[in-house]
């Protein structure tokens, strides 16, 4: 009886932690789901690729290029101007650049929704440094 009683307990502290640390994962993005986070976190990924082919770019014609000049140039590895919705541009000014990625355009709100999705705006310059924009 005393060896249930213990199985018993280990699978309800089993199922306390099931539910506090798995199912209730934090999001990388407030406002987003697990999901989500994923194709956030590949846009993320491609800003710093197309940030670091355009360092590359500068440092070896000596000025920024356009994202259509950076795969013609084949200076991005896997050329891409977009991802799940999401697309890329690039702002060359000189030895400095901003590289904006913008959702296209939010899904139709469906009545259920609670809270609707969130698709923030990200950018990337010559810091290396991914920025969140609203």
């Amino acid at each position: 009886m005393l060896r249930l009683a213990a199985i018993l307990v280990g699978a309800a502290l089993l199922l306390v932690v099931y539910h506090f640390y798995l199912k209730q994962m934090p999001s990388t993005d407030q406002g987003t789901a697990p999901t989500q986070a994923i194709s956030l976190t590949g846009v993320r990924s491609d800003l710093l690729q197309i940030a670091q082919a355009e360092r590359s770019f500068i440092a070896l014609n000596g000025h920024c290029a356009s994202l259509d000049e950076l795969i013609s140039s084949n200076s991005l590895s896997v050329p891409r101007t977009g991802r799940d919705g999401y697309t890329y541009s690039a702002q060359p000014s000189g030895d400095s650049f901003t590289i904006t990625a913008t959702y296209a355009a939010p899904p139709a709100r469906n009545p259920t929704d609670v809270t609707p999705p969130h698709f923030p705006t990200f950018t990337v310059d010559q810091t290396m440094e991914v920025h969140q924009i609203d």
